[in-house]
């Protein structure tokens, strides 16, 4: 017999537990938005204040278990439909580089410090490996917070993490052969883990399409079928011995090519936030004091030691100080999967409950920190610019590239050669004005080289650029990049040198583009705004001739159909688009932090 009035207290537990959570971390927010702080250290604190460290209001590590994965394991489903491998196409080369690099240097570094500090070979193996991995569900969610995905760091960064979540789930697929080891187990373990992500790929293109497709005529059958191949997905990974987190997220990945995945992060959000707030406080709660001294050591290594390693690598692939460090800052924290890892070692005897806990602590702490790394990152950036000059030594692009044109009385420089900047660039060729392009992209920069467009590569928020680009002589100067700090740098240093000069900037808020008026900028671009006012005059059309409405609509189609293809722009600048087809038809990676 069912005892059902046991059953009914576990359930009512449950839901005390979890209005326990809720609350806490409710408490815990307002006082961060009054702060100013982030939320994750906030609910991370509600966790331990709730939590066996704290009152003890959850003790019940079962349930504190069980939210924690569910919470993971939502997560990174969500994580995996914001991914699509097509945004990547232009900045491929330096994400698997700089992602296997990191991963080695990371990796033989963490290792060799947890030998000194006395860990045996296997629990240093784990320590190694969680301290190499980065969060992608941190990363992407403070980076879209930001409006930062689309940026040159951000694609960098989004890259990266996708090559060490590749690692990641090569390493889980083979910690089953660790005590029994052998190279038929090891390639099997491979060969399996490489055989769920190609299931993952196949069904996505030929069996999900026409599903979806029915789905997609009611947003709740939409709903539904994405929760449930979340779900059969994650059951399935377990049944081959992978943790469900992993099946969730290359679910979600699986999805994230779909037209239909904007539709499906919509309805998924609120859901998205609820199980981010859990995972976040029960993280918090699964705290028990580790021994300080490695902890404080890891925690440092991570937090300096991989910034340093990713900014030396991009560097290395000729990517300037703002890029490389911006990149780095990003990802100075352990994962979601370290946890998961962890957890997967704790049960297979691998390590103990102290390293375990030790690891969990080092998440806490990074991801934390790491958090005000990212909101802060511009600031950061500029308090240590003086220190950053030894990072162009590594660097094969760095200032080298792109030459400043001979001194002219009258020209005008563009800071930022994306798709708006691109339009700008083609309309001073037409009009046969004078121009300086500045953009911190050393592909774009490479680019306009070949077509010996006047360029050069470099950040225009660095002092020593606006030196070099002689912003006395410039009759105007046009910024297409979205930053206001950077902005409000130059337009007083273009009116310091030059009062008569024309400043244009861009904003993407209605009080930043005020604020730059008052900085005095001569006129602000506000992308949204410019965009209502082509819709109004496009309705005037429409209502006083409705005709009009389908030859636009057919215009548009074929202009739009002409750029795909690379057509439009020869009429103008044959040899021109050859190289910057890639800048106009998503292969545009990102100056500065252009969204």
């Amino acid at each position: 017999m069912v005892d059902v009035t046991a059953l009914l207290d576990e359930r009512l537990i449950l839901l005390v537990d979890i209005g326990y959570i809720i609350v806490a971390a409710t408490i815990f927010a307002y006082l961060a938005r009054i702060l100013k702080q982030p939320m994750i250290p906030a609910y991370v604190l509600a966790g331990v204040i709730i939590g066996p460290s704290g009152f003890g209001l959850i003790t019940n590590e079962e349930i504190i278990t069980t939210l924690a994965e569910l919470g993971i394991t939502f997560l990174l489903f969500m994580v995996g439909l914001e991914i699509d491998f097509r945004r990547l196409k232009d900045v491929g080369r330096v994400s698997v580089g700089c992602g296997l690099g990191q991963i080695i240097i990371t990796f033989t570094f963490g290792f060799l410090l947890a030998q000194l500090l006395g860990f045996v070979f296997i629990e240093s193996f784990y320590i190694a490996f969680a301290m190499t991995i980065s969060s992608t569900m941190i990363v992407i969610k403070l980076l879209s917070d930001k409006n930062e995905l689309e940026t040159l760091h951000g694609r960098i960064s989004l890259g990266v993490l996708l090559i060490q979540d590749v690692a990641v789930i090569m390493v889980l697929a083979t910690l089953m052969t660790v005590d029994g080891f052998s190279a038929s187990a090891l390639s099997n373990a491979i060969l399996t883990g490489v055989g769920l992500v190609s299931i993952a790929i196949v069904i996505g293109r030929f069996v999900l399409p026409p599903l979806l497709k029915f789905a997609a005529r009611s947003i709740e059958l939409l709903f539904l079928t994405s929760l449930s191949w979340c779900f059969i997905f994650s059951g399935f990974a377990h049944l081959l011995g992978f943790s469900i987190a992993i099946g969730a997220f290359l679910a979600g990945v699986s999805l994230a090519s779909f037209p239909y995945n904007l539709e499906i992060i919509g309805r998924i959000r609120s859901l998205r936030d609820f199980f981010a707030t859990i995972f976040f406080v029960s993280l918090g709660m699964e705290i028990i004091m580790p021994l300080i001294k490695p902890t404080i050591i890891f925690s440092l290594f991570v937090l300096i030691g991989t910034p340093l390693i990713m900014m030396t690598i991009a560097s290395l692939f000729g990517y300037g100080k703002r890029t490389s460090l911006l990149t780095a800052l990003s990802l100075a924290q352990i994962s979601e999967f370290s946890l998961i890892l962890a957890s997967q070692g704790l049960l297979l005897g691998h390590i103990s409950s102290e390293v375990h806990s030790l690891i969990t602590f080092i998440a806490v702490v990074t991801i934390t920190v790491s958090s005000y790394f990212i909101i802060h990152s511009n600031r950061i950036y500029r308090g240590l610019l003086p220190l950053l000059g030894i990072f162009e030594k590594f660097s094969r692009g760095g200032k080298a590239l792109g030459e400043l044109p001979q001194k002219s009385e009258k020209h005008i420089i563009v800071c930022g050669c994306h798709r708006m900047g691109y339009n700008i660039v083609r309309t001073l060729q037409r009009l046969k004005k004078e121009f300086l392009v500045v953009d911190y992209n050393p592909e774009i920069i490479k680019s306009l080289m070949k077509l010996r467009v006047p360029c050069i590569y470099g950040d225009f928020g660095d002092t020593e650029i606006l030196k070099r680009i002689d912003l006395k002589d410039a009759e105007m100067v046009i910024s297409t990049v979205p930053d206001e700090e950077d902005n409000l740098l130059l337009i007083t240093e273009t009116k310091r040198h030059n009062p008569n000069s024309v400043v244009i900037v861009t904003a993407n808020s209605l009080d930043g583009s005020l604020r730059l008026y008052d900085s005095g900028a001569d006129y602000v671009i506000l992308p949204n705004i410019l965009a209502g006012e082509r819709t109004s005059t496009l309705l005037e059309e429409f209502t006083t001739d409705i005709s009009e409405a389908r030859k636009v609509k057919e215009k548009h189609i074929l202009k739009l159909e002409k750029i795909k293809d690379g057509e439009i722009l020869e009429r103008y600048e044959p040899d021109y688009l050859k190289d910057l087809k890639g800048i106009i038809t998503g292969g545009d990676a990102d100056p500065g932090s252009i969204t």
